[in-house]
Parts: C-alpha cells; structure tokens; sequence
C-alpha cells in the first residue's frame, strides 16, 4: 500500500472471479499460502479464492436442491475481512438465487467492514438483487443474535473457538462451512496442538490430509451433537495451505444420539482381527484376507493401546462428501457462474490474455471435483504409489486405468482429488483390487 506524505492512500482495482474490489496493496494472483495483513489496511488473502469460487458453487447447489427452504436466505460471512466471500456470493449467483440472499458480514475491524461496503456500494452485483450488511464484534456473540441458513468461518488457523456457536446459530436446518489453516496440527505435524485443540492424533504418513479432513468433521459432529445436531458431509476439500469441510447441519436428537456410529479409528498396517472387525462393522467390503490392506477404519468402541503409533483418530469414518455435490462442481458450471466476461464493460481495461487467465483459475477451483463424484461414497482411499510397495510390484498401476477396470468390474470407482498424490477411491473389495493391481502390473 502506498501512503503519502500527505495521508493519501494508492488503491488498486483487483477482480477475483465477476467480483470487483479496491485494495491497498497489489495481491499476489498465485499464492497458495496464507496471507498475513502486512502493510494494507485490509486483510486479503488470493490463497483462497478458490475456496471462495467453490463457496459460490456449493450455495447454488442448495438453493436449486432446496436445501435452504423457500424463503430469505439468511448467510453469514463470519471473520469476513475483506468481505470478498459475502460480495461474491450476491454478484455470482444468479439473480434469482442472489435476491433471497440476505448477507451478513461480521469481523473485529470496523475499518474493514466499511472497506467492504464501500467495494460493495461502488462495485455492486450486475442484477442489483440480495443485501449485505455489516456488523462489528466477535463472531461467538454476534452469530447468536438470529438463526442462519448458512455460516462460513475462514479463520487464521484454527477454526476450534468458532464451531460450537456457529453450530448453536444454524436455524432448524443449514449449511456450515469451516476452514482450517492450521495444517501442521490436524495432519500430525505438531502432534501437541492436534491433541489440545482437537483431542485426536494423525499419522503423519501419505493419507495425513485426508485423516486431518476427518478429524475436522469429527469435531463439527460431535460439537454438532452436543446441541442435538447432527450432519451430513457434503464436500471435504484439502487445498494447499488449508483443509475445508462443508456439512449440512440439521436438528435432530435421534440422529445425534448415533454419533458414535460416525467417529472411530484409521490403522495402518492392520492385523487380520482388525481387518476382520472392520468387515463386521461394515466399514469395508467382504473380502478374502489373503493379503491385508494398507489400513482400515475401526469402530470407536474397538479396544486399541494409547501407544499404538499406527493410529489415526479419533475421526469421521463416514463418508466425507455427498456424490451430486460433486458432480454439481464441473468446470462449465464454474465458468458460468464466477469467470469474468470480456464481452461486459470491463472498468480494468483487460485484455483478452488476461480474461483467459483469470478463467482459467476459476476452472482450476474445481479440477477434477466432480471426477470424483462416483467415488465419494465409497470406503477405500487409495495411495497408488504406496499400493505398488505393498504389493511388491514393479511400478505403481496407471491410476486411470485401475479406475477403468474397476468400472468395469462393475464396481465405484474415481480418482481422487488429493493434491499431488496420486490416489483412488472405490468401493471394490480388497482382493478385487488386488487382483486387478497385479493383473496391470504383475509382481517383479
């Protein structure tokens, strides 16, 4: 940001998605961290637009599925900074969606708050449709003063403090979108934050992400049934520095009484009475117990040693989306709803090479989600490199084309959305992926 001598302040014109905003600083288009506020005089952080491109996805998924009711839909952006998120929301969706949004955006700073309002009031939604309002003070007391239809906390790190109250503010039924950033704590890194803040404890191995994202719906459930809640995932997404689960939230005693049935263990190397178990529970298929898997999920209730270094948990042995939530977040969709249009009056002056970048990012928001629509569901979770090591084979099997034959076979299969490990989920039993592993590649 530069301040002048005189008091004066530069203000740059940014656009993330359809939405325009004045910022004091020039943002980083591709950081994939966290931010920190440094010298502007409103938080932004560029790491997590595309968060933001799936928050406005998810929300038209459930006004046309009619998971928020009929009427006004009341939406808070909690911890909203910039209140990019909450502006988002009203000038992406369409206007028949927009106009029953009524917006809320709450933080501490009262000097970001009337920034948004002024980005909002000189940049407002092309169809005029929805409303947004601001108001001052700490999430846990301002939530509280009505019910919401949809609640969004996107911390800096640990979203712990905020989820009970949250939880306690959703009217009858709702969405609840929680962000993470505190990593290195939920995936096992710095074991003693992750004890503290969520009562479990990760192997620090290849699946770390995945078990970090089921600590976190563990911990939205179970503060979910302390209030007579209960929920249903529908998409858990790890996105380089920061992990977001999206859960449905809805008031029932009888379902929150079965939290248990949700929460248990992930074991590494498992013995064959853990496997054994496992498929008594029904957290995996039947299946011959030639070769054990890679790992299982295990009941809450299965006796295990404290010490027990293969452990993971406890966490959210369910599933961890819903498979038409996914196959909503397909690429044509994305584009539709949040990819400027260099056809409209551009105020920034882009070129066409700049309209196709910023394009481009917005379809990046939603790479190979709705792939992984037929597997979601499903009970394996699949490393394909480490699968090769387990087998003995020589190379890891294409992951394409284990998926393929797994189809074929008759059986739920997709590749997974997991950064930049290749992996798999299906439904198939154990030994069926065994067989068609070694039948892709056979052992050396």
């Amino acid at each position: 940001m530069g301040v002048h001598a005189s008091g004066h302040i530069d203000e740059f014109v940014h656009r993330e998605g359809k939405t325009l905003m004045k910022l004091g600083v020039v943002p980083n288009k591709d950081s994939v961290g966290p931010a920190i506020k440094n010298d502007s005089f409103v938080f932004y952080n560029p790491a997590m637009s595309r968060s933001r491109t799936r928050s406005v996805l998810l929300m038209q998924y459930a006004i046309e599925n009619n998971l928020l009711g009929n009427g006004v839909i009341y939406a808070v952006d909690g911890l909203s900074a910039s209140g990019l998120r909450a502006r988002r929301w009203l000038n992406e969706l369409p206007s028949e969606s927009a106009k029953r949004i009524r917006a809320t955006m709450i933080d501490m700073d009262p000097v970001a708050l009337e920034w948004a309002l002024k980005n909002h009031e000189e940049y407002p939604p092309n169809h005029n449709q929805g409303e947004l309002r601001a108001v001052n003070g700490d999430l846990r007391s301002a939530i509280l003063s009505q019910g919401w239809h949809w609640v969004d906390i996107d911390p800096y790190g640990s979203p712990v403090p905020f989820i009970d109250t949250a939880i306690q503010s959703i009217a009858r039924k709702g969405i609840l979108e929680v962000s993470a950033t505190d990593t290195a704590a939920l995936t096992g890194s710095s074991k003693n934050a992750l004890l503290r803040r969520y009562g479990a404890r990760v192997r620090n191995d290849g699946l770390a992400h995945d078990s970090a994202l089921r600590v976190l719906l563990a911990t939205v459930g179970r503060s979910a049934a302390r209030h007579e809640r209960s929920i249903e995932p529908l998409m858990s997404v790890w996105d380089s520095h920061h992990l977001r689960v999206s859960v449905r939230v809805i008031r029932s005693i009888e379902n929150a009484n079965k939290i248990e049935e949700q929460i248990g263990w992930r074991i590494n190397s498992p013995t064959l009475e853990e496997v054994r178990e496992s498929i008594d529970y029904g957290l995996q298929p039947e299946t011959s117990l030639e070769i054990l898997p890679m790992d299982c999920f295990l009941p809450l209730s299965y006796s295990l040693k404290r010490d027990d270094k293969r452990i993971s948990g406890p966490l959210w042995i369910g599933n961890m989306g819903k498979k038409e939530v996914l196959a909503f977040m397909t690429e044509d969709r994305a584009a539709t709803l949040c990819a400027p249009n260099p056809d409209e009056i551009d105020q920034l002056g882009w070129s066409e090479k700049e309209f196709e970048y910023e394009r481009r990012r917005i379809l990046k928001s939603v790479k190979n989600i709705s792939d992984e629509a037929n597997g979601i569901e499903t009970s394996h979770h699949i490393l394909v490199d480490q699968l090769s090591s387990w087998l003995e084979i020589g190379s890891p099997p294409s992951p394409k084309k284990l998926v393929e034959v797994l189809r074929q076979t008759g059986h739920q299969a997709s590749l997974a959305n997991y950064g930049k490990k290749p992996s798999i989920r299906t439904d198939a039993p154990w030994d069926v992926i065994v067989k068609l592993s070694l039948e892709i590649h056979p052992p050396i």
